[in-house]
This record gives structure tokens, C-alpha cells and sequence, in this order.
């Protein structure tokens, strides 16, 4: 049934997207915030986090492409924090690369950079068990369309994973599967960075959860 709010109001996509833009300048404004006293920028800080969470290392590229940042910023970004004693820098496996580790110093100042967004979880908190669920099933599929569009890099995410079995387990809680760890799971565990994540061939196994 159409209503009169049907001709008055603003498409919800774009509703929606300014809802996510209002929630993008807080975060930008709270990194900023929790970035200037620590003396790193925003992006220096993100870049902190990827190296807290990368057992072994990143390498310049990885970092760069994780970030959507061109190589000679990541390069500038990198070597800022190696001279505040932040990184170590190190032979990389391939010829000619280099591979990027947190110093004692630097494992501390990412913990202290990850409690940056604590404001936000805060507030999802306040969503029931449900709309959590929806929301981050939600997430999801907005990331992978803009990862498939090409704005933003590729993300590590259960969905996209050739370990995924997306329905193996119909009609229970935990419905999907992880071949490689061989255990059921719900769209409420689903991950948007695995650090075991191998990608799918195709897109045959995100279409069927989809």
C-alpha cells in the first residue's frame, strides 16, 4: 500500500547513506582525537592496528592495499613510526621487500589505538542479539559490493573464503560451516577479517549465503 510518506520522503538508500556518513565523521573526529595526543595520525594509528593483528608481519603493499593508500604514503606512514620506534623494519620473503613488525612500544600504543571506535561498539551494544545479527549480515554485503565495485580493498571475510559452506547445517542456529576448522557457525560469527581467510575462486559460495 502506497502512503502519502511514500512521494514525500527520501529514498531509504539515501537515508541510510547519510546515516553512515553522520557515523564517518564522528569516527574521524574520535581518531583524531585519540591520535593527536599520541602523536600519530589517524592512519598511522589504523596502520598500528593491522600490524597488531598480523601474526609475523606485514609487508609494504599488504599494508598499503589494506589501508587503500598508495605505496610511497604507506611508505611515509611506515617510516614515521619506525622513527618514533613504533616499527621494525625487516628483509622481506621476497627479493627486495620489506616486512613490518611493532616494536614493545608500538604493540602498546596500537592496544591503546584499537579503543579508539570503543564509543560506537558501545552503542551497537544497546541493539538487541538480533539486530546486531542483521546488522552485521548487513555490513557485509555492503562491503563486499564495494570491494567488488573496486572502492575499497579487498576485505578477509568468511563470505569470500574458499573454507566457507555457506547453509550446510538449514533450519539450525548455527547454519554455515568452516572447513577449516570443521565446525558450524551463524551469520552472528561472521568475520570481516580472518587471518586465515583463502579466497574463493568464484563467487558461487557469497551468492548462495546471499
Amino acid at each position: 500500500m502506497t502512503t502519502i510518506f511514500d512521494t514525500i520522503t527520501e529514498p531509504i538508500a539515501r537515508r541510510v547513506t547519510a546515516g553512515l556518513v553522520r557515523i564517518g565523521h564522528v569516527l574521524r573526529s574520535r581518531a583524531w582525537k585519540g591520535a593527536t595526543p599520541e602523536g600519530v595520525t589517524p592512519t598511522q594509528g589504523h596502520a598500528l592496528g593491522l600490524l597488531r593483528e598480523a601474526e609475523g608481519g606485514l609487508s609494504l603493499g599488504a599494508i598499503a592495499s589494506m589501508l587503500g593508500i598508495s605505496a610511497p604514503t604507506a611508505s611515509d606512514a611506515m617510516s614515521a613510526l619506525a622513527t618514533k620506534g613504533l616499527v621494525v623494519k625487516a628483509p622481506g620473503a621476497k627479493p627486495r621487500s620489506i616486512n613490518l613488525s611493532l616494536t614493545s612500544e608500538g604493540e602498546a600504543l596500537a592496544a591503546r589505538t584499537s579503543e579508539w571506535p570503543a564509543f560506537l561498539s558501545d552503542a551497537v551494544e544497546t541493539l538487541e542479539p538480533a539486530e546486531q545479527a542483521a546488522l552485521l549480515r548487513a555490513l557485509v554485503k555492503l562491503i563486499r559490493a564495494m570491494q567488488a565495485s573496486g572502492d575499497i580493498p579487498v576485505q578477509k571475510m568468511c563470505v569470500t573464503c574458499r573454507y566457507f559452506r555457506p547453509n550446510a547445517h538449514p533450519g539450525t542456529e548455527t547454519p554455515h560451516h568452516c572447513a577449516l576448522v570443521d565446525a558450524p557457525f551463524g551469520d552472528r560469527h561472521l568475520r570481516l577479517h580472518c587471518g586465515e581467510h583463502v579466497p574463493a575462486e568464484d563467487d558461487a559460495l557469497y551468492e548462495q549465503w546471499r
